[in-house]
């Protein structure tokens, strides 16, 4: 499988994978698939009735571009693949969606021979669905066991329509590319041009391999405003492996009424255990009285990550007896789940489950707190929601500050096959009330036009004046006076009315460095 450049069209940006095969066939017992690089000649061994399934094990691991031998990079176990057909691998993920998928009963019925892999894939979901990808094996275990990938260490955000693009910078991973010296980018800094071509062209492709380098060691070059000045300035940046640092700006900030402490979690990956275990006992050494999470980027990930927070968040007191998250898949499992193990929750880790450095069985710090503040927006996802929800099924109160959240309480079990890591949505998931449906996300109880669940809080933009952490930056300026006032009510919160125009005049930013395995919660 080929992944494709990330494509700006207007401002909405699609990250399109293309197929192990190319052009479809027809509805014959023959069809040439082709690519590039492959050209495979499929025999239709199997026919097609509608409705009519066999085991997905008939065609597992049935390859065009067999592999010699395959290891799971989280079970290290070993397996092969076996010389097989476009044909096989489209059965495969006909049967498997149809057996695991949450609503496969709203999937159509298409013939697996008149589509490419990756198209048929596509085709196997409900109509509502906006969870649904693929991504190569390769990428999936780099990205899930240690947050690497190919580019510079910056987050971008676009926003606006084609002439009007503006491209920012979200934020930096330390000791990349973009934090060197004779780079320094910063929250907030605009790309004006990249490789000599204006950010509002229509020259997507030069945009797209400027920002998003297919491999080490291109060098581009951009043109840049920061925040502190009107005046340009050109850099140059090489591409090289980045290894994200999810847990970042780890403080302890001085208030009237006891000290509040405040990180930045960006990503529930491997590493992010030993991250926030770090953050969490370096702030329970200060005496922390509050907490602020900033989850404003954070798209989800593993979820055994996010019950491992929420624990240390709440306590064992809060928790004991009650879980972190019960699934609940189609009605085909009942009882069990789609692997056929028992159907049980999980409860809050009180443990290092082995995920990072550290070793497995570490007891987890705590900070035992009623409340805990959390900083959303759209971009906070799946399991970062997860974490929202369970604490407030066992009633620590939650205040959220920003924005409405993306509403995803599904999840996936990440299925490979051919070289291509599957996720399709096999779960929801429920708190300890019992409640998940969140599908509109969570919402700040004062934003309005907001269809999310409603929790106490205050609605706020993303402000990219100041870095993330600076107490000035408005989301963290609302959380602090919300600790101190219980209230909305300071000098940067906006009226219902404000907000109205506000939003209006608001260009919706889409946060598109982060690949949608990002986006989700992972089992």
């Amino acid at each position: 499988m080929k992944q494709k450049k990330k494509i700006i069209q207007s401002f909405l940006i699609f990250v399109l994978i293309s197929s192990c095969g190319g052009g479809g066939g027809g509805y014959n017992n023959t069809s040439k698939i082709s690519n590039t690089t492959t050209t495979a000649t499929t025999t239709n061994n199997y026919g097609w009735t509608p409705n009519i399934f066999l085991p997905a094990s008939t065609y597992k691991n049935r390859c065009v571009n067999p592999r010699l031998e395959v290891i799971n990079p989280f079970t290290n176990q070993t397996y092969l693949d076996i010389s097989g057909t476009i044909l096989d691998q489209n059965h495969y993920l006909r049967s498997f969606s149809n057996d695991t998928y949450l609503w496969y009963d709203q999937i159509v019925d298409v013939d697996p021979a008149l589509s490419t892999t990756s198209e048929y894939f596509n085709l196997l979901k409900a109509p509502h669905d906006r969870f649904h990808f693929s991504m190569p094996s390769d990428e999936w275990a780099a990205l899930a066991q240690s947050g690497i990938s190919v580019g510079y260490g910056a987050t971008w955000i676009f926003s606006g329509t084609s002439s009007e693009r503006k491209i920012f910078v979200a934020y930096t991973d330390p000791n990349t590319p973009a934090t060197q010296p004779n780079v320094g980018l910063k929250r907030g800094a605009e790309i004006i041009s990249i490789d000599g071509v204006n950010a509002t062209s229509d020259d997507t492709v030069s945009l797209n391999n400027g920002l998003y380098p297919n491999a080490t060691g291109e060098t581009h070059s951009f043109v840049i405003r920061d925040t502190s000045t009107s005046e340009l300035r050109s850099i140059e940046m090489e591409s090289s492996k980045i290894t994200s640092t999810p847990v970042q700006k780890v403080s302890t900030i001085s208030t009237g009424s006891g000290d509040l402490g405040y990180m930045l979690f960006n990503d529930h990956i491997a590493t992010s255990e030993k991250g926030l275990y770090d953050a969490i006992t370096e702030l329970k050494s200060n005496n922390i009285s509050g907490l602020i999470i900033d989850l404003r980027y954070n798209g989800g990930g593993y979820l055994a990550i996010a019950s491992q927070l929420a624990y240390m968040i709440a306590g064992p007191v809060a928790t004991a007896g009650r879980s972190f998250e019960l699934t609940e898949f189609n009605d085909k499992y009942p009882i069990t789940d789609i692997w056929g193990d028992p159907i049980t929750p999980m409860p809050f880790y009180t443990t290092t489950i082995g995920l990072s450095t550290l070793s497995q069985g570490i007891p987890l710090p705590t900070l035992e707190l009623s409340k805990v503040f959390v900083i959303t927006s759209e971009d906070t996802c799946s399991a970062s929601e997860a974490i929202i929800n369970a604490l407030q099924g066992v009633d620590v109160e939650v205040i959220q500050i920003g924005s409405t959240t993306c509403g995803k309480p599904y999840g996936f079990y990440p299925q490979d096959n051919c070289s291509v890591t599957y996720f399709t949505i096999q779960f929801k998931g429920v708190n300890a009330k019992g409640f998940g449906d969140y599908a509109y996300g969570f919402s700040p109880e004062n934003e309005v036009n907001s269809m999310g669940v409603k929790i106490k809080g205050c609605f706020a933009n993303d402000d990219l004046s100041y870095e993330l952490g600076n107490s000035s930056e408005t989301s963290l300026t609302k959380a602090i006076n919300y600790y101190l006032t219980e209230s909305c009510d300071n000098p940067t919160s906006l009226s219902l009315s404000q907000q109205k125009k506000s939003k209006q005049k608001t260009i919706k930013k889409y946060y598109i460095k982060k690949s949608m395995w990002h986006k989700n919660r992972i089992m």
